[in-house]
């Protein structure tokens, strides 16, 4: 049997889909409209650049935008293809690498950050103070709840292992 879940938590957790969805559509119409690449650029430009020595593995890339490993690939393919990035082999994992941020990366980012933080003042700028540490204090408990291993056994028929969710979850920095 499904756990229930009441109205007002299921009408949150719509609100917080329909807000995401609403967003990154409006930041990648900004982008496009102002010529520079999408959204899920900034977002890898990003976690790299914010990780240490710039550089990350492939991998925790991919787990941290939720991206599946193959399309962190191809991603990660293109922008070093953009010369935005550069692979790395790892000293001790003959098969992995690390995604290493370039200047031409780096001048990426600042170059899409205006249009990216227009959109974001126009949209969660009219947010006051306290409703803004209110949401994010909400948001990060989610988050905390979502990543915490499971308190109850799995539902009969469910898989032990976790699928990746099919939306990206909302962003969690957002500057350059």
């Amino acid at each position: 049997m499904a756990a229930r879940v009441p109205e007002p938590q299921l009408s949150a957790w719509r609100a917080l889909l329909g807000a995401h969805a609403a967003v990154v559509t409006r930041v990648e119409q900004a982008l496009t409209a102002a010529g520079l690449p999408p959204l899920a650029w900034y977002d890898v430009l990003w976690a790299v650049r914010e990780s240490p020595q710039r550089r990350a593995r492939l991998g925790e890339l991919a787990a941290r935008l939720t991206i599946s490993r193959g399309g962190m690939t191809k991603l990660v393919d293109r922008l070093e293809q953009a010369g935005l990035l550069r692979r790395e082999p790892t000293p001790n994992d003959r098969r992995g690498a690390y995604a290493v941020l370039t200047g031409a990366g780096e001048a990426t980012l600042k170059r899409m950050w205006p249009t990216y933080s227009a959109v974001l003042a126009e949209v969660v700028g009219p947010l006051r103070a306290a409703e803004a540490n209110t949401l994010r204090r909400l948001l990060r408990g989610i988050e905390a709840r979502g990543t915490a291993p499971p308190t109850q056994a799995p539902l009969p028929g469910a898989t032990a292992k976790r699928e990746a969710p099919r939306s990206r979850p909302p962003r969690r920095r957002a500057r350059a």
